[in-house]
């Protein structure tokens, strides 16, 4: 039996207002599943639920770290089993709801039993990463860790880089090593996953448009508070539609570049989140073309929900 129903998808796909209608019909409440969102203050670059949409539907996992805290998929899924827990102990259906298929994946393929990691030559080693750049970060992984290199070339934000790297310098053998070799932390987690899509042309054109409406709605203003309150080498900053905007801060980049560049990487990342659901997500996940009426989209997924659950 099934502990939590999942609903992932690339951006731009209509999540978010999938996931609420869904849940008016379950009784359900919403685990956020995105990556950003787990930060305080990036609320626009991130387009959380708005606060209305949050009154009517419990939504977490949004707003509880500090853009200058590491938050990890291992992290993460601690939080989700706790939450997944208290809602079924309220009688309601957790709703696992975002793109962020890794933190989806340390759910249903738990993450290994990590080694203790010496705290000092923790810190120390990460001051020394942070001021490192992408290209060197890269070199040291193809160093230490060959395996990992070629696929971090692919999906390697920083934090997956120093990842890679810290590993095998304090434990003396390599992440796949740990991960073919240790056992998981906690047991696999039964879900329902289902993936929307939509095809390419109008996801890159919401895209582009959402940029837009994130400009207006003042995202200028919000990436130049965080900025100036964490700094640009912040964790949680590395995100698209932030790093985007740091050159632009500096005079480095006109603004129309800054934003183009913010559309490009967004819709290059789109194509990796695809690739990594059709790859990745538990075996029985179920693909949904997004375009349909919604009120379609809501009728299979609860049928099939409710299937599931008895």
């Amino acid at each position: 039996m099934p502990d939590a129903l999942a609903i992932v998808g690339p951006t731009g796909t209509g999540k978010t207002a999938l996931s609420i209608e869904v849940a008016r019909r379950l009784d359900g409440e919403v685990i956020s599943m995105d990556s950003r969102s787990v930060f305080r203050g990036m609320d626009i670059g991130t387009a959380k639920p708005t606060v209305e949409e949050r009154a009517e539907i419990p939504h977490w996992g949004i707003d509880i770290a500090e853009p200058s805290e590491r938050f990890n998929a291992a992290r993460w899924a601690d939080y989700a089993r706790q939450k997944i827990a208290e809602i079924r102990g309220r009688g309601r259906v957790p709703l696992l709801v975002g793109g962020t298929g890794f933190f989806l994946r340390a759910l249903t393929h738990p993450i290994f039993q990590e080694p203790e990691l010496d705290a000092e030559r923790r810190k120390r080693l990460h001051a020394w990463m942070d001021r490192q750049t992408d290209e060197e970060l890269h070199r040291w992984v193809g160093a230490l860790d060959p395996e990992s290199a070629e696929r971090l070339r692919t999906w390697g934000g920083r934090q997956r880089l120093m990842r890679a790297i810290e590993v095998p310098l304090l434990t003396g053998r390599t992440l796949p090593w740990w991960h073919r070799n240790a056992p998981p932390a906690d047991p696999p987690v039964p879900v329902v996953p289902f993936v929307l899509e939509v095809p390419r042309e109008r996801l890159w054109a919401g895209i582009d448009r959402r940029v837009t409406e994130m400009v207006d709605a003042g995202l200028l203003d919000e990436v130049r508070g965080l900025v100036a309150r964490y700094g640009e080498h912040a964790p949680g900053l590395n995100a698209h539609a932030y790093i985007e905007l740091f050159p632009y801060f500096r005079g480095e980049r006109t603004l129309d570049e800054a934003l183009d560049l913010a559309r490009k990487n967004t819709r290059d990342y789109t194509k990796r989140q695809l690739t990594w659901f059709r790859k990745q997500l538990p075996d029985g996940a179920v693909w949904l073309d997004a375009t349909r009426p919604r009120a379609e989209l809501v009728d299979e997924i609860v049928a099939a929900w409710n299937r599931a659950a008895g």
